[in-house]
């Protein structure tokens, strides 16, 4: 993200995040971000090894941070998570709907049903679930910021991954979706492309002997030890949409290349013009 440094100058003290999906990778560099800004974050995962490492991290950069074991998709654990965060740091301002699944790389007639679905279930249903548990307290409230992890295979077409270009599609038009209904609470909500990072699900997703076929210059590409950047990118992005500074984007689709202050600064022009967002153009 290209923000001129501006990350340096803002502070969430005082704010409560969850990050969900941040044993690991992007959701960790999330969750080590706000928390270095001054937020009180939840790490949320299933690997209570990977979030036990989260949270020593936080705590080792003098940040504070709670573990919660939770899978996104179960609507009963979600819900506990959320009653959890409340009572443990307080109320929510920031949800950042970051786990997710890579899916199986194949023909979508040859590919295992099941897999496909929860494919489907993890990057769809658990920002579905996520939303539904916390939006209520941030009516209640008044406001607050919600940033979702989606992804550039959401906008074209991606032969060989069905199910995680299909989620993504998806999970764009929710974000644009909630934006609209819950703009009149104070309640911004973004989705964002973290960039190409190499992390254990992009790995599953391009190392695959599916990937071989599908996408041979990406599996060149990661066999080789491509890294494409830095996870800090996105958490850097993250902050800078907790920090309040691009709500008027709200609603919009943001790369993590982009300029986000020069993005602010056409606001009217991108709302306007419905830039940032699922439309067919005919």
């Amino acid at each position: 993200m290209n923000n001129n440094g501006t990350n340096e100058q803002i502070d969430l003290a005082g704010q409560v995040a969850i990050v969900t999906g941040s044993g690991r990778g992007i959701g960790r560099a999330m969750a080590l971000a706000l928390a270095k800004a001054g937020a009180a974050v939840a790490v949320v995962a299933r690997s209570s090894d990977q979030l036990a490492e989260t949270v020593a991290l936080v705590e080792e950069a003098g940040g504070r941070a709670i573990a919660i074991m939770a899978d996104v998709t179960d609507q009963q654990a979600v819900e506990q998570m959320a009653n959890q965060v409340e009572r443990q740091l307080g109320p929510v301002d920031l949800l950042v709907n970051n786990a997710g699944h890579p899916g199986e790389v194949g023909a979508t007639w040859e590919v295992d049903p099941d897999g496909w679905w929860r494919c489907i279930d993890v990057n769809l249903r658990g920002p579905f679930l996520c939303t539904r548990a916390i939006v209520p307290g941030m009516i209640a409230r008044g406001g607050g910021r919600i940033v979702t992890t989606a992804s550039h295979t959401g906008l074209g077409l991606w032969p060989g991954m069905s199910a995680y270009a299909i989620g993504k599609t998806a999970v764009i038009r929710l974000c644009e979706t909630l934006a609209a209904e819950t703009r009149e609470h104070g309640i911004c909500v973004f989705a964002i492309h973290p960039g190409g990072v190499q992390t254990a699900l992009t790995e599953s997703q391009f190392l695959s002997e599916g990937a071989r076929t599908w996408f041979p210059k990406i599996y060149e590409y990661a066999s080789q030890g491509g890294g494409g950047q830095p996870p800090e990118h996105a958490a850097d992005l993250v902050v800078f949409l907790a920090s309040g500074r691009a709500d008027a984007l709200s609603g919009c689709f943001i790369n993590v290349r982009e300029d986000v202050t020069e993005m602010v600064q056409r606001a009217d022009e991108i709302r306007q013009n419905e830039l940032y967002t699922l439309r067919l153009r005919t």
